[in-house]
């Protein structure tokens, strides 16, 4: 195997180095060596927590990993590594990216890793050319049956071939700390037909534990001896939903402590899935941070383009019944009243007819083949908007808002028209200054479609320079999900309307706070709604919308990136009155709340619960919190706030919003004060110099 020694390439703390067969790529949170084998593979060597320099690995001999849905022809391969452009570094943190080439005569294998300067681990992804397949072919796991009852020395079950090659492999690590709590996610989507959206599973790993095939884009797994611990992500849509499924996604077997991240998800177009594995320290606050901080490596927060309070009038169910330029005219005028930043058409300022228009049935409304039902379906609607979209965006913007449209790319024949899609959004852009779009009506179906929807996506970022925001719909259908684009923007959540009574805003708030264990909040569109709206379907209900005051609903989603879910003009004059000086105040601090690691606190909100968040700043020296008694008997609450600094200086809380008093007390916890029910308060909490 010829291998070019000795390069080395480095950006700031990041560094990627081959030199004879060893592989190494780290920064300032973590080191990783590989062994390069003479057919290209890779063999895990160390990986090393540079901030302690902790060793994950044992010495034990390693399987090769990444490795191929499919058996490599055998063959020596040579190896090479360049310098490489990231995908989309028109949205990414700036990060070292290479390309480890292993060249044959028959097939090869490309190896992309990408090290950001803040992430705990190498963003890795595989591409294999030549090669007969790379759809993985599916095998039966672990050992048949279940316990027979007769006792026997399992060292034989446990002194298997651990050098085998396994196929479809992401990473296999056998890990060095002893006592483990494995942690297996598991996020749903389709939020028309879910409500409960995070689901975890733990186990505390023991020798007797039989082999373990899970599912899921997240894994976590704690040495819990020292709160250190590793997260495997992979950045795809759900398991249930992926054009190239796999049976499962993490492989454990605890007697030997090895675990095998599993399925690329190459298929047909051999476009595997990006993935990572992160170290991180401090328990869970740690495991949300790095988390949190890898996430924004792949879609760093920009003030100013991102934790928009965005207004789309969809949420009243008039849908497409009311949008016209006299309309939204009033809407720009109440959104300027409310503190709106971004007024949104939804579905309804085009030309052409969808399936959720009022004229559906009469007009052959449509969701997907647009361009066959009518060649200029994007097109503006000349009835509704006679002089263009120009005026409209115009009124916005000397309101100092911007605008935002409704968009379903074209899901038929695999995203075929993906061009002429991405022509439609970059002419808006170009033409009018259109930054935030929504985007519905997705269906994947394979992976050539997934490879066109991703091109879609890449063109307009590119062209755009990052200026187009994409609302990534996760209400229906087959979709990227939590992960399968986080490059793209945030991720529209729920349709929630109280014309169904299916809105309760401890509900919203409850699936942001499980959410915000996992995803980024900053990448969460939430809803909060018009309260006044259909009282009688909640009559008697002590946890109605009407119950709790303006102000409080939009607090409940003011930590993610808030979605006004409502006609702004048709609500009521106690929104202008309450919310409308909170939003102000959230505006002056929004910046500092989202460059900092936001945490969830108390207990998951149920209606009856003390709960909230807090945004720890960069430096550790001061934190927002924002803190919601529920229909809680109890007036007063405590909670740790983690991630503050521990120095010996005085902490000094300041009431910014909602009600009650907050003091900080030894060991960094807050206590709060809130005397009525379903109140809350927003308050900075700062070290006295």
């Amino acid at each position: 195997m010829a291998v070019n020694n000795g390069l080395t390439l480095a950006q700031g703390a990041s560094y990627i180095e081959l030199a004879d067969r060893l592989l190494v790529v780290g920064n300032e949170y973590f080191r990783r060596s590989w062994h390069v084998g003479a057919d290209g593979l890779l063999s895990p060597e160390s990986f090393r927590d540079a901030k302690t320099g902790a060793e994950w690995l044992t010495a034990a001999p390693a399987r090769s990993g990444p490795t191929p849905a499919t058996p490599l022809p055998e063959e020596t391969r040579t190896v090479s590594l360049a310098a490489a452009v990231p995908a989309l570094s028109v949205v990414e943190a700036e990060s070292l990216t290479a390309e480890l080439t292993a060249t044959g005569k028959t097939a090869s294998v490309v190896y992309t890793l990408q090290v950001f300067g803040g992430a705990g681990g190498v963003r890795l992804r595989m591409r294999v050319t030549g090669a007969s397949s790379n759809v993985a072919v599916d095998s039966e796991v672990g050992v048949a049956g279940g316990p027979t009852g007769v006792e026997e020395d399992p060292s034989p079950r446990s002194a298997a071939d651990t050098t085998a090659t396994e196929q479809d492999i992401l990473e296999s690590l056998t890990l060095a700390p002893r006592h483990l709590r494995l942690t297996q996610v598991t996020l749903r989507d389709q939020t028309d037909d879910h409500n409960e959206l995070v689901f975890e599973r733990e186990w505390l790993l023991h020798p007797v534990e039989r082999t373990l095939s899970l599912r899921g884009c997240l894994f976590y797994v704690e040495d819990v001896l020292s709160g250190a611990g590793l997260i495997f992500v992979k950045e795809a849509p759900l398991p249930d939903v992926r054009p190239a499924p796999s049976r499962f996604d993490m492989r454990v077997e605890a007697g030997g402590r090895r675990f095998s991240f599993v399925g690329h998800g190459a298929g047909e177009t051999g476009d595997g899935y990006a993935f990572a594995v992160l170290t991180y320290g401090g328990g869970t606050a740690g495991r949300i941070g790095a988390l949190q901080q890898y996430q924004r490596c792949l879609r760093p927060y920009v003030p100013g383009r991102d934790g928009m309070l965005v207004s789309n009038t969809w949420g009243d169910r008039n849908r497409d019944g009311r949008i016209r330029a006299d309309f939204m005219a009033q809407e720009i005028e109440a959104g300027a009243r409310l503190g709106v930043d971004v007024i949104q058409i939804d579905d309804g300022w085009q030309v052409g007819t969808t399936s959720n228009s009022v004229n559906a049935r009469t007009a052959g409304g449509v969701w997907e083949g647009f361009y066959g039902a009518r060649d200029n379906f994007w097109g503006v609607h000349p009835e509704r908007f006679p002089d263009g979209l120009a005026p409209i965006v115009a009124a916005a913007r000397e309101k100092g808002m911007r605008f935002g449209l409704w968009f379903g790319p074209d899901s038929a024949d695999d995203f075929a028209n993906w061009q002429r899609d991405a022509d439609v959004i970059l002419g808006l852009h170009r033409d009018h200054g259109i930054e935030y779009i929504k985007i519905d009506g997705v269906k994947l179906r394979s992976k050539v479609g997934e490879r066109n929807l991703h091109a879609f996506f890449a063109r307009v970022l590119t062209e755009s320079a990052g200026r187009v925001v994409f609302d990534l719909d996760v209400t229906a259908e087959t979709r990227p999900g939590y992960f399968g684009l986080v490059g793209g923007g945030p991720i529209f959540v729920e349709n929630r309307y109280t014309d169904w009574h299916r809105y309760w805003p401890h509900q919203t708030l409850r699936n942001l706070w499980k959410l915000a264990h996992h995803v980024d909040p900053l990448r969460l569109r939430m809803e909060w709604l018009n309260h006044e709206r259909h009282r009688d379907k909640y009559v008697g209900d002590p946890l109605a919308p009407d119950t709790y005051r303006p102000d409080y609903l939009f607090a409940t989603v003011m930590f993610a990136s808030p979605l006004g879910w409502f006609e702004t003009a048709s609500l009521p004059e106690s929104y202008f009155a309450g919310a409308a000086s909170l939003i102000a105040t959230w505006k002056a601090h929004r910046d500092a709340i989202f460059s900092g690691t936001i945490l969830p606190l108390g207990d998951a909100p149920d209606g009856v619960s003390w709960t909230g968040f807090v945004s720890v700043a960069a430096d550790r020296r001061s934190a927002y919190v924002l803190a919601f008694r529920e229909a809680s008997p109890a007036a007063e609450w405590q909670a740790h706030l983690p991630l503050l600094s521990d120095v010996a200086q005085p902490v000094a809380a300041t009431i910014l919003g909602g009600d009650g008093s907050a003091t900080v007390l030894p060991g960094r916890k807050i206590a709060v004060a809130i005397p009525d029910l379903q109140r809350f308060l927003f308050a900075k909490v700062s070290l006295i110099l």
